[in-house]
């Protein structure tokens, strides 16, 4: 529909471009809060689908993103404890020498006691070591349960339990050194056998802080593969693509200005209609 040029009650020519000049604008300010924010979606008018599928992304790459960092707190925690246990490793090995040299037959009474003394110095070390591996307070070698959160979803778990380790209960199997005495020769032959079943149940428990690690690696490899992607398609939906913006605004700029210039020559045509009357 065109508007009559002499009859200048309504200026139709005019009011189009102004309507044509508002669209542009809109579209020109839509475009400059694009390349303010880095977003597309910068408002749920902008892409109501986009918009709701875009949080819901966000909201799994945060819960990723936590779930990695509580993979990283579970693997410290393991590595305390397995600290822990490689120390009383170390003084199990050094025990069962002691009892090694206690059970030949050629030292004497006295100089079995100082070994023994030595030994009993070792086992209570042995102890020291157990109360004092600690995570925020917690000790870790007292068959200690704990339940690490390692996903986005509320069934995404592991449960480890660490074996208690004292001289007492030793490890997985929970052998007793508690009452090994090297001051005799007969008690220093029992204490190497017993001392062999101590670090066998020791290694169970060393190989069971492993095995939890290792599962807690490949979790930390997932997760790292989750974010990345779900990060890349979350972008893909939200984020602003630059060069596009730019070549639409560069558009939108010129038919800005012709726009206005065919605004101005509206708005001047019906002064034309003066000259009838010349």
């Amino acid at each position: 529909m065109f508007g009559d040029l002499t009859r200048i009650g309504s200026n139709f020519h005019a009011y189009e471009s102004w309507t044509n000049l508002k669209k542009t604008n809109g579209k020109i300010g839509q475009i400059q809060s694009r390349l303010s924010t880095g977003k597309r979606i910068n408002s749920a008018e902008d892409d109501t689908s986009g918009y709701a599928l875009s949080k819901n992304l966000e909201s799994r790459v945060r819960g990723l993103g936590q779930a990695l960092d509580n993979v990283g707190t579970a693997k410290n925690v393991l590595n305390i404890a397995e600290g822990g246990f490689q120390s009383q490793m170390s003084l199990l090995q050094t025990m069962k020498e002691k009892a090694t040299q206690a059970a030949d037959g050629s030292y004497s009474t006295e100089q079995r006691q100082s070994i023994h003394d030595q030994f009993a110095a070792l086992r209570t070390e042995f102890d020291v070591i157990s109360s004092d591996t600690k995570f925020n307070g917690t000790a870790l070698m007292s068959a200690t349960a704990m339940t690490f959160h390692v996903g986005e979803g509320s069934t995404d778990t592991l449960a480890v339990t660490l074996g208690t380790s004292v001289a007492a209960t030793v490890g997985e199997d929970n052998t007793d050194i508690s009452a090994t005495t090297l001051a005799t020769q007969a008690g220093a032959t029992a204490g190497i056998a017993l001392l062999d079943t101590a670090i066998k149940s020791l290694s169970k428990s060393i190989q069971n802080v492993g095995d939890n690690n290792a599962r807690l690696s490949s979790k930390e490899e997932s997760l790292s593969l989750a974010i990345s992607n779900t990060e890349a398609t979350r972008s893909r939906i939200e984020d602003a693509d630059f060069a596009k913006e730019q070549m639409s605004m560069m558009k939108l700029q010129i038919l800005q200005q012709t726009t206005v210039a065919s605004f101005a020559q509206a708005n001047s045509a019906p002064q034309m209609v003066l000259s009838l009357f010349r």
